[in-house]
């Protein structure tokens, strides 16, 4: 299984190297944990993830991952997660953790043309936090889908249309003001194999439909 690994003086906080241990040593202790958790976490074989630069701008503290569902060496689905921290707590996120995401795959150009897609996306992120039984709140995000055609020296590939989910929530913190981490990113990458149309891993649960196998998206 594939585990989030990195170091946290180089990516929780969008430092480099150079900046050094004093820099590491500045980080909140539940910032540490809940990172710690993060690149702890032991995850489904079709998930290959990394950690990746974070954005430096939207809080104090921040840690990014990169995954992507990966079967017979093809792409289904790819995202990116951010934890972000503010220790001094946040209006809009009612606590001092948030975590964003981004979430996408290529679909079937007749499977994106049903009019019910985002909402039914949007329900599997929702249903995947509440699936693990993750606390948390004021979730907020979008569901894009977008079609695109080729033309002239383009002409012979096939129509493409591509899903995308943009969310985040906050994470409700536990023991030592630190969220389980760890559980939330197992969520996220429930979401991310269902958005990739692989079956649940753990027993079928007839509530759950996943869209059904599709070729990943693909780098032009």
């Amino acid at each position: 299984m594939a585990a989030a690994q990195g170091r946290l003086s180089e990516d929780a906080d969008g430092m480099d190297s150079r900046e050094g241990n004093a820099a590491a040593d500045a980080v909140p202790l539940p910032f540490r944990t809940a990172v710690d958790a993060l690149r702890a976490a032991r995850l489904r074989p079709e998930i290959e993830i990394d950690p990746t630069r974070a954005p430096k701008r939207l809080a104090p503290h921040a840690y990014a991952l990169e995954a992507a569902v990966v079967e017979d060496d093809e792409d289904l689905a790819d995202g990116r997660l951010v934890l972000l921290h503010d220790p001094a707590g946040h209006d809009a996120w009612q606590g001092t953790f948030r975590l964003v995401t981004l979430v996408r795959a290529e679909l079937e150009p007749e499977m994106a043309a049903d009019p019910l897609l985002p909402e039914v996306c949007w329900s599997w992120l929702t249903g995947a936090l509440q699936g693990r039984g993750l606390s948390y709140g004021e979730p907020s995000g979008t569901v894009t889908r977008a079609s695109s055609h080729y033309f002239g020296g383009l002409g012979t590939r096939r129509p493409a249309s591509q899903i995308e989910i943009r969310a985040s929530w906050t994470p409700r913190e536990g023991m030592g003001g630190v969220p389980d981490t760890a559980a939330h990113l197992a969520a996220w990458c429930d979401l991310l194999c269902q958005v990739a149309g692989l079956p649940p891993a753990g027993p079928a649960d007839a509530s759950v439909v996943s869209l059904p196998q599709r070729r990943g998206p693909q780098t032009h």
